[in-house]
């Protein structure tokens, strides 16, 4: 059985294929279109899962699809008279919901075929239930507690529920207009980021300040005692305007979210290209304290609501890795899994798995312990490419391939690390990386100069051989999807100043042997010969979604100032 898995008409439009309830393949859209986050129907994506499975779309046997324009609909309409939303916003509203309700035709046009020859069976799966799969599915728990948070989607957002063996029983849901993720938008928002997906920037400011906005920030937001929330909403548009979201060619955006009344109580917003003030470094700390505070109060009452003691969770908010590691500091759970697509991305995985296990009730499939289900290409293929480019390599054996790598990050070099299949999630895992040497006080100026150009205040991430973590971080877990910020030990922060946030953190990934024996040997070699089990890592790209092919990865090593490219078993050098 062929299942395809969707997400689309919605931002981090994505697809994945299924056989047999084992995954064969999964990407975003955006790393065919080269948007970010881009948000239509997911055609490259869906072409390429199908060659990856070698079949066509005569043989899938279901679609799914992580949007249900049916849910809660009656609620969706009696919101939109109450609050009178604009014209345009019901429009747009209106014009989304049908787009995501014709995914048959979409698949029909797209693919030449009459709906009548069209095999398979498409299924829509509510939102929040897609990332509730998405999580426990794909987990390695027999049972657990699950939490879905984000934004919006199908009208829900925050989901509660339990999974155990091949079933999801949902507990409890917040519904429009109350949102976290909401929430932490229209904060960023304030802060003077305005682009979709940029909450992640508030959270890397957050260290630069103090809370001193505490007890402000909170008037936003009510802990109600049943363990959920509500928003004061006179301090958002949205209940009045709606979510209006906009999809031009793709690229998702938003309106302006907050009101008059947060600028009287927050005083004036920042502009995009306003200075940071202390003020500003301040208030995200705040927004960041007020955020953890919510996802605690949640965790805690589903914690007394279930008894147990394993959670997963996923969604939007779920990637605030801030939170994530702090969460068995301050929750009586012991164990955490969160997917390495917990963003709208990974919804295409969980309509497929609920499908599959929800629906179909088959067993549940292998736990998802890596994320590389993307595009792949053998030596064969880049050498060709560089031969026609006329561009110089060397192809060097196993022992001095690692030694030539390894000098030159030793030797203050930035290398581009392009390795078997590319990642699925918005992070960038050791197949398509950016590496430097983490003991390098200089190599976040260095990497912002040659090739990010992006905020000084937002941290690089250090890639540690798993048997190491304790050795270097104050809580030992697996982070296998650099999902997660601990603290490093005091002792050890001026050892990789480069991978060290203001605050002593860094958000790690865990590097395995079974999972990743290239990238680990890599490591393993940087540490024989510095003593430092640790490689700084960012993702492969500049300003654009993560590199996807060799000729991207080419380009963008050609273009900065990078010093070596690794595509597979070649290296080439400036």
């Amino acid at each position: 059985m062929y299942i395809l898995g969707l997400n689309a008409y919605h931002g981090d439009s994505s697809a994945c294929i299924y056989k047999d309830g084992e995954i064969i393949a999964a990407s975003e859209e955006e790393r065919f279109r080269r948007i970010k986050h881009w948000a239509g129907f997911p055609s490259k994506a869906i072409e390429f899962c199908l060659t990856e499975a070698g079949i066509t779309i005569n043989e899938v046997d279901y679609i799914a699809v992580s949007r249900d324009p049916k849910a809660n609909f009656s609620k969706k309409i009696f919101t939109a008279l109450k609050n009178r939303l604009s014209l345009k916003n019901m429009i747009n509203r209106a014009q989304n919901l049908k787009k995501a309700n014709s995914i048959e035709n979409e698949i029909c046009n797209h693919f030449h075929l009459s709906p009548a020859t069209l095999k398979a069976k498409v299924v829509q799966v509510e939102h929040h239930r897609s990332h509730l799969a998405s999580a426990f599915f794909a987990s390695p728990f027999e049972e657990a507690a699950i939490l879905s948070i984000d934004g919006f989607g199908d009208f829900s957002s925050t989901m509660l529920a339990t999974g155990k063996g091949n079933q999801i029983k949902v507990l409890d849901t917040v519904s429009y207009p109350h949102s976290l993720g909401i929430f932490y938008t229209t904060l960023t928002q304030f802060l003077g980021f305005p682009h979709y997906g940029d909450e992640y920037k508030v959270m890397g400011l957050a260290p630069y300040g103090t809370p001193r906005y505490v007890d402000l920030i909170r008037k936003l937001i009510l802990l109600k005692d049943n363990g959920l929330f509500e928003l004061d909403l006179k301090y958002f548009n949205h209940p009045k305007n709606g979510v209006n979201m906009a999809w031009e060619n793709g690229i998702p955006g938003m309106d302006s979210l907050y009101t008059e009344n947060l600028t009287t109580l927050l005083e004036n917003p920042r502009q995009q290209h306003e200075e940071l003030s202390q003020y500003h470094k301040d208030l995200a700390a705040s927004v960041q304290q007020v955020t953890e505070e919510v996802i605690f109060h949640i965790l805690n009452h589903l914690h007394q609501k279930t008894g147990l003691k394993r959670i997963c969770i996923a969604g939007g908010v779920a990637q605030n890795s801030v939170a994530n590691g702090k969460i068995k500091l301050n929750t009586p759970f012991m164990q955490i899994y969160i997917p390495p697509a917990g963003h709208d991305a990974g919804t295409a995985i969980g309509a497929a798995l609920w499908v599959w296990n929800q629906l179909e009730k088959k067993p549940r499939t292998t736990p998802m312990f890596h994320g590389y289900l993307g595009s792949k290409f053998d030596n064969a293929y880049i050498e060709n490419m560089l031969k026609e480019k006329n561009i110089q390599y060397l192809k060097p054996e196993q022992k001095d391939f690692f030694n030539e790598v390894t000098n030159c990050l030793i030797d203050e070099g930035v290398v581009g690390w392009f390795q078997g299949r590319a990642e699925f999630g918005p992070r960038a895992l050791g197949h398509r990386s950016i590496l430097a040497d983490p003991r390098n006080t200089k190599a976040k100026e260095l990497l912002n100069a040659k090739i990010k150009r992006r905020e000084s205040f937002r941290p690089f991430a250090p890639s540690i051989l798993s048997e190491f973590v304790g050795e270097y971080f104050e809580q030992v877990d697996d982070v296998p999807f650099m999902e997660k910020v601990f603290k490093i030990k005091a002792e050890k922060r001026y050892e990789i100043p480069a991978v060290t946030h203001l605050d002593g953190t860094g958000r790690l990934q865990t590097v395995h042997h079974h999972t990743d024996e290239k990238y680990y040997q890599l490591i393993k070699s940087f540490g024989e010969k510095t003593g430092t089990p640790i490689l700084l890592n960012t993702s492969f790209n500049e300003n654009e979604p993560i590199v996807n092919t060799p000729e991207e990865a080419l380009n963008c090593f050609l273009r900065t100032k990078m010093d070596m490219l690794v595509m597979e078993d070649i290296i080439i050098k400036k």
